[in-house]
């Protein structure tokens, strides 16, 4: 079999490249050591079992790398896409449920933890960006998984912090002969169609590979850790092995800005896209209707090579590498340090400190009896029976001397302090107070203080978080353009969102009414981000309770509604229920207040009734009674005017009676006076 130069040429960059960080993967090992508590190295663990001392750690980097992959993990970190002005929201909208689609199916949450805690404890972690053929029945789903930092190789010219700038990224595959055949069935065997007759097996000419990606540890295994180096040779019978790798380097493409001279429209085409635009409408281009201007792009190319052979080579319609790096503390090299190393020394020292306390407690438990020679008259060994014998008789000549215990020095205070202040100085190192570790007395007495001195202890984690971050936007960025790459057919995304409601987009659909959702089959050739912008979720915790109080007074205040305080509170799970429970309940209370109105106001014009039909009958009784008055006054009225009319009519004849009796009177004297007087004495 003939060798293929570019496999050859894969082979050579892999070599390099993995002689080049050989340094780097023991000191990445030996961090992995620490964090998985296999710290003493050989010869170590022999001086402390000459001493007859246990070599038992005092583990304190562990549980620091815990906290801070629990404290950086503590909300999902999922990527999402926002508009850069009011006219791209529906688009972002839609991107945002096809990104959400995408992390969900790649079970992102726990892909970034991973590589969180590869950023923690050997100083760097990788995601990788592919496409899944098998998924959604063969037409493919965009997905990204966690991949080990030292499956991943890197050439030490590169100065950026993901390796933009790099000549090429390898990433190494050990597989088996059969998972082989399964991803590439071209090398089984095969029949021969002229003849019928089976071939051999291509697997036969190809080197086999007896190594393993993971480094070999350099400590001694006294801790019960399995890792790829100790359990590659676990299976006796093993089969052959066959590295795989995967080298990504950048190129430069072909594309074409067509022009529609008429309209001024304009496109971008791919070499075969524009070969088959050329061909069809050649008319157009004779006739000065269609002119176009060729640019060059720089794309990710990817060759597949096994041993001698290549397996694959194809090009991604992508500006950056689909393997996205973690790295931690950045060095401006592919050899970043992890927090574990720099704790390093720090947990030497404290596990030497901690094997002087032992030695110490060893020595006090077991007191050493010192005899003067000659004094033990039955010998040593009888001695030694006779003083474990509570109740023996033992003899000895006391003018050699007493036998007597030599008490051990006592241990300074400092040791206990210098154990302390080891403790504090990685979690220091980790930016991890003991107090973020909920150790109660290293808090302050007041709950206020407690949440300030949190607060400001989660700062150096979120530096952290950021570097995280510009991470998980690289990795949204290259998610972004393989899905315009990937989704140029009809496709349905649908996204179970917190609160257990489904959001459901459609891509690349036509008809007469919606017309298209998102168009990624003609855009597909643009990768870059005009319309959207991808940003990360922030995975920092917080405080629910101290946040709950302050959304609580700022309800009270009126600040916020109900629905608010609701989001923020993660222990209640079904706000929706609530939230409609709480309207209809609402809605009750307002018609309870509105029934409870018009009680009043019925209850008012029932008083205002009654007041009304006490004064109307008020006002008929002294109708009544001014009715009644009125008779009276009347016959009062008719009584004096008939007693006065029977007085002016007494009166009048009382008048006329007298002055008919003065007339008969005047008329009497008249008489008298003209008659002669009579003779008897007559009176008038």
């Amino acid at each position: 079999m003939e060798y293929d130069p570019k496999a050859l040429y894969n082979e050579e960059l892999f070599k390099r490249w993995r002689d080049a960080r050989d340094s780097w993967d023991s000191q990445a090992r030996k961090d992995l050591d620490f964090y998985l508590g296999n710290h003493f190295s050989s010869d170590e663990s022999d001086e402390l079992q000459s001493r007859n001392q246990a070599d038992i750690p005092m583990d304190r980097i562990s549980p620091a790398v815990e906290k801070l992959k629990s404290f950086m993990t503590a909300r999902p970190p999922v990527f999402t896409a926002m508009p850069r002005e009011d006219s791209d929201v529906k688009m972002a909208k839609v991107w945002q449920t096809m990104l959400g689609s995408i992390w969900e199916g790649s079970d992102g949450d726990s892909q970034v933890k991973q590589a969180i805690h590869d950023f923690s404890t050997v100083g760097i972690g990788y995601l990788y960006v592919y496409v899944d053929s098998e998924a959604d029945m063969g037409r493919g789903d965009v997905r990204f998984a966690h991949i080990n930092p030292f499956r991943v190789y890197v050439p030490p010219s590169s100065r950026d912090r993901w390796f933009g700038d790099a000549d090429g990224i390898i990433l190494s595959t050990i597989l088996t002969g059969e998972q082989l055949v399964n991803l590439y069935p071209e090398l089984g065997s095969t029949i021969d169609k002229e003849t019928g007759e089976e071939l051999d097996s291509i697997l036969n000419d190809i080197s086999t590979y007896s190594d393993e990606d993971f480094p070999n540890t350099q400590n001694k295994l006294s801790r019960d850790v399995y890792t790829p180096s100790e359990t590659k040779d676990y299976d006796y019978y093993r089969e052959n092995k066959y590295q795989v790798l995967e080298r990504f380097y950048k190129k430069k493409v072909t594309f074409y800005r067509l022009i529609d001279n008429q309209t001024g429209a304009e496109s971008v085409l791919n070499e075969e896209e524009f070969l088959i635009i050329s061909d069809e409408r050649a008319v157009d281009f004779e006739r000065n209707l269609l002119s176009y201007e060729a640019f060059l792009q720089t794309r990710v190319a990817v060759m597949v090579t096994c041993g001698e052979i290549v397996l694959d080579e194809y090009t991604l319609n992508l500006k950056d590498y689909p393997i996205v790096a973690f790295p931690n503390n950045w060095t401006e090299t592919p050899y970043p340090r992890s927090d574990v190393s720099r704790a390093l020394p720090m947990q030497r020292l404290l596990n030497k400190l901690w094997s002087l306390a032992l030695s110490h407690a060893q020595a006090s438990a077991g007191l050493k009896l010192l005899v003067p020679v000659g004094s033990a008259v039955n010998g040593l060994d009888q001695l030694e029976r006779d003083w474990a014998n509570p109740n023996a008789v033992i003899e000895v000549d006391s003018s050699q001397g007493e036998p007597h215990y030599p008490s051990p020095t006592p241990l300074s205070g400092e040791l206990y302090r210098l154990i302390q202040q080891c403790e504090f100085y990685i979690d220091f190192i980790f930016g991890i107070p003991e107090i973020m570790h909920g150790v109660a007395d290293k808090g302050p007495e007041t709950f206020k203080g407690t949440q300030q001195m949190v607060a400001l202890g989660s700062e150096r984690s979120k530096s952290k978080l950021r570097d995280v971050e510009h991470s998980i936007i690289k990795l949204g960025r290259v998610v972004y353009a393989m899905s315009k790459q990937q989704y140029t057919y009809k496709k349905y995304f649908r996204t179970a969102q917190p609160n257990n409601d489904l959001t459901e987009v459609t891509v690349n659909m036509y008809d007469d009414v919606t017309q298209t959702i998102i168009d990624i089959q003609k855009d597909k050739n643009n990768i870059e981000q005009h319309d959207i912008r991808i940003v990360p979720g922030s995975t920092l915790p917080t405080s629910k309770y101290a946040e709950l109080n302050v959304y609580l007074e700022a309800y009270q205040m009126g600040i916020v509604d109900k629905l608010e305080v609701l989001k923020k509170n993660p222990e209640i799970f079904d706000k929706e229920g609530i939230m409609k429970r709480s309207g209809e309940i609402e809605q009750l209370q307002g018609l309870n207040a509105q029934l409870q109105e018009q009680l009043k106001e019925l209850q008012g014009d029932l008083q205002t009734a009654r007041r009304e039909s006490v004064a109307d009958r008020k006002r008929v009784e002294v109708q009544k009674f001014k009715s009644k008055l009125g008779n009276v006054a009347s016959d009062a009225r008719a009584d004096k005017r008939i007693n006065a009319n029977e007085l002016t009519t007494k009166v009048k004849l009382e008048s006329e009676r007298l002055q008919n009796a003065i007339a008969r009177q005047q008329d009497a004297m008249l008489g008298s006076m003209s008659s002669p007087v009579p003779e008897d004495d007559e009176t008038f």
